[in-house]
């Protein structure tokens, strides 16, 4: 069953437009990350899909529901949790909690049944009585998670949750979403961590308002046409301005104390050694790798940005 779908989906600002064209649809019971860099359209299109903001042009539909003509309707089955979401500091987590159940109109037995739970999946029972201003910033997020699911959604719209959350704290977050989706919640969460996008059962990569790729994160790793190399050298620098100036090389990217290359099926390793020895560079390694899903992305990009130049 969709949960979400749109059809040449578009918002502008004047004469920005922040989202362009965007097709993609969302199964029940999956999570779907969107993902891509500060200002590609992320907030945008969660804000117009919770039915916030109108699409200039193009058409969207949450859980069966149009997100212009039947609004109400679509608020009435999300939850929505925008990046900096509206606790209130001089409140403790309960009250916080009590406070989001009144605006919900939840009967007493459903909260409390709901917010123990809630606070038991989330390992926040401890902590029910400090004052949110006092949580750190991980906590807060589970505490924004908690109040956004009191009344119960169909389908989770979720801003970059994660967002500044140390490491220990986002491992937690989305072993949260996992328990939650196998209770049959649908998520969709905006990312710009490469490492998230793994998580998720399907992404969208999106860039400068459009979304370049969709797919499940091992079919994308997949689709392109290029070998991805890893080469070590002895100046990294060089050999990086070196490979940069060949016509088959996609993309150049810095990965630790190596170089993380894409290159047309077509070249050799062996025309990679002398192209690297003519520049100068003692080449130590040069292997074949499985990209990662940010070394897809950087390529992808890269792809994008040359087929624009080409008149």
């Amino acid at each position: 069953m969709e949960m979400v779908r749109t059809e040449a989906l578009t918002r502008s600002f004047g004469d920005l437009v922040a989202v362009n064209r965007i097709d993609l649809t969302v199964e029940k019971g999956e999570i779907f990350g969107i993902v891509g860099p500060d200002g590609s359209g992320k907030t945008t299109t969660l804000r117009m899909l919770s039915g916030l903001i109108n699409p200039t042009r193009g058409s969207a539909s949450v859980a069966g529901y149009d997100v212009v003509t039947r609004s109400t309707e679509v608020k009435d089955r999300i939850g929505y949790m925008a990046q900096r979401f509206g606790l209130y500091v001089e409140l403790t987590v309960q009250e916080n909690m009590d406070f989001y159940a009144d605006l919900f109109g939840i009967s007493a037995d459903d909260r409390e049944n709901l917010g123990k739970r809630l606070l038991h999946m989330t390992r926040m029972e401890p902590f029910r009585d400090r004052l949110a201003g006092q949580l750190s910033g991980g906590m807060k997020q589970k505490l924004g998670l908690m109040c956004t699911l009191l009344h119960r959604p169909e389908i989770l719209f979720l801003d970059e949750p994660t967002n500044g959350v140390d490491p220990v704290s986002r491992r937690d977050f989305w072993t949260i979403l996992y328990e939650l989706v196998k209770d049959g919640l649908t998520v969709v969460v905006t990312t710009a961590y490469l490492d998230e996008a793994e998580r998720c059962d399907r992404i969208a990569l999106m860039y400068s308002g459009r979304i370049i790729r969709a797919g499940a994160p091992e079919q994308l790793k997949q689709s392109l046409q290029e070998t991805c190399y890893e080469i070590r050298t002895s100046d990294n620098r060089r050999a990086r301005a070196a490979l940069q100036g060949m016509p088959q090389v996609l993309s150049v990217t810095p990965s630790g104390q190596a170089l993380h290359v894409f290159v047309s099926r077509d070249v050799s390793v062996s025309s990679l050694h002398r192209l690297l020895s003519e520049a100068g560079c003692e080449v130590h390694e040069i292997q074949t790798i499985a990209p990662s899903m940010e070394d897809v992305f950087i390529a992808l990009i890269e792809k994008e940005s040359k087929t624009a130049t080409v008149p």
